[in-house]
């Protein structure tokens, strides 16, 4: 069993906002919802339009509304942060995408967007997978949260109730994300990262470090567990599908896509997806 308390946790968070929230509660994976949404979405009207329009058009059925406003609340959080994400999430659902590659780019916008669920991974399941410890229980993720909200990282003081309830939300995201496995004794799943998910975050993360030295070194890769050798690795296998051209000559790389735009990069991976089905 993992024990937290052994751990020495770097604190580093991806948004400006170092304070953790407890909005995992009310979210969730949300990756059917998530679809839903992103089959409906109009790109050519603004948000604002478009969820008012999905309100109207009740695309939840049997959800209650305050239910539907805490689902619309959490994915405006996660994907609607930046215009080119939610056009690429969308051509990736109407281009259909194979699940296991949607999924996986789903969590990283997911965790990307809340550092409580991106600390979790990058700053402690992370090591304990690279050390061999793979088993979670439900009471460690409580106490280094106890220890976060000492620290004063937290939103406010979170009860105990609180804590637990975080906790479980925490493990039921990341077990529907395929990051944890096991219905009740929770375990760190192998690492998985579908070559069509590898490139489009890649793609992404170029256009905020152009430094294709840093990009294989980046701390994103670490929400899946991957190392420096796996991600050369990936890049290599995306050479070699002419999903990308990558070269690298000792400190020098280059990095470069058939694409210009993530939209439509996303078209290329989605097309390509199936050709190789």
């Amino acid at each position: 069993m993992a024990h937290p308390n052994a751990i020495h946790v770097q604190y580093l968070t991806p948004a400006g906002d170092a304070r953790y929230s407890s909005r995992i509660i009310k979210a969730g994976a949300l990756i059917s919802d998530t679809k839903t949404l992103l089959s409906q979405w109009d790109t050519s009207c603004s948000v604002q339009s478009n969820l008012s329009r999905i309100r109207q058009e009740n695309s939840f059925g049997k959800a209650s509304r305050s239910r539907v406003e805490d689902i619309l609340a959490i994915f405006r959080q996660r994907y609607l942060f930046e215009d080119e994400v939610i056009r690429a999430l969308v051509a990736l659902v109407r281009d259909r995408l194979p699940a296991n590659a949607l999924d996986r780019i789903l969590y990283f916008h997911a965790a990307k967007s809340d550092p409580l669920l991106y600390d979790v991974v990058a700053e402690w399941l992370a090591p304990l997978q690279r050390d061999g410890n793979i088993d979670i229980d439900v009471g460690d993720v409580q106490r280094l949260l106890g220890t976060w909200a000492g620290e004063g990282k937290t939103k406010g003081e979170w009860s105990e109730e609180t804590t637990s309830r975080v906790a479980q939300g925490l493990l039921s995201t990341l077990r529907d994300f395929g990051v944890l496995q096991g219905a009740f004794h929770k375990r760190i799943a192998p690492a998985y990262l579908p070559i069509a998910a590898f490139c489009y975050i890649i793609f992404y993360l170029k256009q905020h470090q152009p430094s294709g030295l840093k990009l294989v070194e980046h701390p994103d890769w670490r929400l899946f567990f991957l190392g420096r050798e796996a991600v050369e690795r990936s890049l290599f296998e995306a050479h070699q599908l002419c999903l990308l051209e990558y070269h690298a000559a000792g400190s020098v790389t280059r990095l470069s896509f058939p694409a210009d735009t993530l939209e439509d990069y996303a078209d290329v991976l989605a097309d390509r997806s199936h050709q190789a089905s």
